[in-house]
């Protein structure tokens, strides 16, 4: 037996290690520039009149740390445990993971100096400048290879849905960014779009919400579609369900781009294509949805008492909410209201913080105890003081930006009978004032509830120690 052991070979989970606690660690980073920024829309004078700190510097800041940081270390470690253990097999140039790990985070450290800075591009979700958008591209192709590598060597025929999802996202974000960050540069941290007037904005909006439906959908139902079964102890509700799902979606995905330009110089059948695109996109995603709450079928009980499948469950529900805002969001006559308004906000943080967030934060529960060779969390009250933190700071936080945002649109077109306005835009942001208070507050939450976390993954990791985990082959159903 010994020497079965001696022999045996193991995951490579340090590289998985490595991204779980960087992505506690950023999500603290990018959530509290959050709540700095919702504050200084409630108090302006937080800036201090620094210029590194305004709102304009610190809002992209925020963006890039929470969906590239947190997120994407998340998708990386998440994808990296999932693959070798659905493969059955270890990763692929396990060297090259280490690159991927260093290298993802020298991109997020060279963003978090130069957007303070000022140095942007410009583009929503894309502000690096180009020569961080290659050091990009070539991360992500040593990703891709990894990953697609390992599954090249795998040990079983069948190909497990969630690496689908992770395998979609991959290749999609890579198209997304190369395509959309193309730029002619001109200097060391200046360039210029390749693309110009509405042919960029339509670029711009393509890749943004492919960004939302690949790297922020896509990669976190990869999640999905391993750590629900596996904390639940019960298979997937419907396996057929779910590649009718995949396929649907990530067909159907990549045309609802220009809801994010009605009313604008794109042409209106352009606009049209966006809006019916973004109609059919609602049912796919609730498939996706219903697949993952029903898999709880015969095993409702364990919410109960398992804090974990509930940070899990409970981001299905956010999920399907936001996927059906969405949609209605997109038909025009909806969104003559809510563009440009506190809704939208509403609604990105309620997928964001409620289904990408909490998903993120379930799988690493799961993840930890087993990479630190523990049974479970050094505190599972302080998951369930956690869960309740997030969900209540989200429910403040959506429910004050939508109240807002309808406020807002309704006061932007009110008239008089002599067709005059009948608000002047300052009377409306006062009116928003207690709403962004309330934001604040659900923000705080929200990162308190991070905190938490990170004092809980910090005493699971000291008190235990990183484990070699041999490659067992063993029935891929039960992978």
């Amino acid at each position: 037996m010994d020497s079965l052991k001696t022999n045996a070979v193991h995951y490579d989970d340090t590289v998985v290690r490595q991204f779980s606690i960087m992505a506690v660690v950023w999500g603290v980073v990018g959530m509290a520039v959050g709540v700095l920024v919702a504050s200084q829309l409630a108090w302006p004078e937080l800036n201090f009149g620094i210029p590194w700190l305004s709102f304009g510097r610190l809002r992209p800041l925020h963006t890039n740390a929470v969906i590239f940081a947190f997120g994407g270390c998340a998708l990386f470690a998440t994808s990296y445990y999932v693959v070798q253990r659905t493969c059955h097999t270890k990763l692929f140039l396990p060297k090259l993971a280490a690159f991927t790990f260093w290298g993802w985070q020298l991109v997020i450290l060279l963003a978090a100096i130069t957007l303070p800075l000022g140095y942007t591009s410009g583009k929503e979700y894309a502000e690096l400048e180009w020569p961080i958008d290659i050091l990009i591209a070539v991360v992500w192709v040593a990703y891709a290879v990894v990953f697609f590598g390992t599954i090249g060597i795998r040990k079983v025929k069948h190909i497990y849905v969630a690496n689908w999802f992770f395998g979609a996202f991959i290749i999609a974000v890579a198209l997304l960014h190369i395509v959309n960050s193309a730029a002619i540069p001109a200097g060391l941290l200046k360039s210029y779009s390749a693309y110009a007037g509405v042919q960029d904005a339509m670029v711009q909006w393509w890749y943004g919400h492919n960004a939302v439906g690949f790297f922020l959908t896509a990669g976190f139902l990869g999640m999905m579609y391993y750590f629900v079964p596996k904390q639940a102890g019960r298979p997937v509700y419907s396996y057929r369900l779910s590649i009718v799902h995949f396929w649907a979606l990530i067909f159907t995905y990549m045309w609802a781009g220009p809801h994010h330009l009605h009313y604008t110089a794109l042409p209106d059948w352009t606009q049209s294509v966006g809006m019916l695109f973004s109609l059919i996109l609602l049912a796919p995603s609730w498939g996706g949805m219903i697949n993952g709450v029903m898999t709880l079928s015969g095993a409702w009980h364990k919410l109960r008492d398992d804090p974990i499948l509930r940070f899990l469950i409970v981001s299905l529900s956010f999920y399907g909410m936001s996927t059906f805002e969405g949609p209605m969001m997109a038909i025009k006559t909806v969104n003559a209201l809510s563009h440009y308004t506190d809704w939208t906000v509403g609604h990105v943080h309620s997928g964001a913080l409620g289904w990408v967030g909490l998903i993120t934060m379930g799988s690493l529960y799961y993840l930890v105890p087993r990479l630190f060779g523990r049974e479970k969390m050094h505190s599972v009250p302080a998951i369930e003081l956690h869960f309740w933190m997030a969900t209540i700071g989200i429910v403040l936080y959506i429910a004050a930006m939508w109240i807002a945002g309808v406020m807002q649109g309704l006061m932007w077109r009110a008239v008089n009978p002599d067709g005059t306005l009948t608000y002047t835009f300052v009377e409306s942001v006062k009116a928003t004032y207690p709403f962004y208070v309330i934001r604040v507050v659900g923000g705080l939450l929200y990162l308190a509830g991070m905190l938490v976390m990170a004092w809980n993954v910090w005493m699971t990791a000291i008190s235990g120690r990183a484990v070699k985990v041999p490659v067992v082959a063993v029935n891929p159903a039960h992978a």
